[in-house]
């Protein structure tokens, strides 16, 4: 009776992978010269597949990762953009119901081109005053952007008021409503003057020094006049809500409400006029 031995030996390593080298160029050659393998390969990619997928999950993964972030981004500065361009074209259009009358009298047509070319700067309202007495607010745009005192603040609707208080990144903006502002202006009907005082109340403004007998109606445009040259002629400041007169008294009681959404606007316009006193000013800016 033989006893079979505990470890049986093979073939070594060395001819082993002889065997399996010369299988291979076999098979390489055997594939680049015929189309025999041709279905092995394409059943052995069918079941890698599966495989293929989960390894190549984890880049694809982060490369969605990142486009949803860079889309994300593109998505928030293009819409900034698009706001900073329909703002800067609602301050041309807003001018126009002003332009249209203008052009029936030729002093103000004249001076219409100089009514649409100042320039301006989008500010962000960043504060708003506590104190219910005071109508003021402040801006993210200093003196190291240009800013001045006095300069007129628009929003896309009309004159919101102007700065009363320059800081190097931020400025004070004192609203047309406030009780100590006062500014002129006149009817864009008839070209009416008078002086809007605020009142301190964002609602209504009121209208001094307008005669009794002093064509005024309800609905009509009150912009600004120009005088003073502290705002540009033609923006709108309000439409007028009521008038009262009382035969025993010089002046009519006249209020109109404000065009400018002075509760609601958050970006506004800094404007940049020869008119509010920027003139030499801007000239030497350009130069630099």
């Amino acid at each position: 009776m033989s006893i079979k031995p505990l470890f049986i030996k093979g073939p070594s390593l060395g001819i082993r992978l002889f065997v399996l080298t010369v299988l291979s160029l076999v098979l390489m050659v055997v594939d680049a010269r015929f189309a025999a393998l041709q279905p092995v390969r394409a059943q052995l990619g069918l079941l890698l597949s599966p495989m293929y997928y989960v390894a190549d999950l984890p880049a694809r993964g982060w490369a969605g990762i990142s486009q949803l972030t860079a889309s994300r981004s593109d998505l928030i500065a293009e819409n900034q953009r698009l706001h900073s361009e329909a703002l800067l074209a609602q301050r041309q259009l807003q001018k126009l119901a002003a332009l249209t009358e203008q052009n029936v009298r030729l002093r103000e047509l004249l001076n219409s081109a100089s009514l649409v070319d100042e320039r301006v700067l989008v500010a962000e309202l960043i504060g708003v005053d506590p104190n219910p007495f005071n109508q003021r607010v402040m801006l993210n745009k200093g003196e190291r952007d240009g800013a001045f005192l006095g300069q007129p603040v628009l929003d896309a609707t009309g004159l919101m008021g102007q700065v009363v208080e320059v800081m190097p990144y931020t400025s004070r903006v004192l609203l047309i409503t406030d009780a100590s502002h006062s500014l002129p202006v006149q009817v864009n009907r008839n070209g009416l003057r008078a002086i809007a005082n605020g009142t301190g109340s964002n609602e209504w403004l009121e209208l001094r020094y307008v005669g009794d007998t002093a064509d005024v109606r309800i609905n009509d445009l009150v912009v600004s006049s120009g005088l003073g040259q502290r705002f540009p002629a033609g923006y709108p400041v309000g439409r007028v809500i009521s008038v009262e007169r009382d035969p025993g008294q010089p002046f009519a009681e006249v209020r109109i409400a404000p065009s400018a959404q002075l509760s609601r606007s958050r970006y506004l316009l800094l404007v940049f006029s020869p008119d509010s006193g920027y003139g030499e000013h801007l000239e030497v800016d350009d130069a630099q």
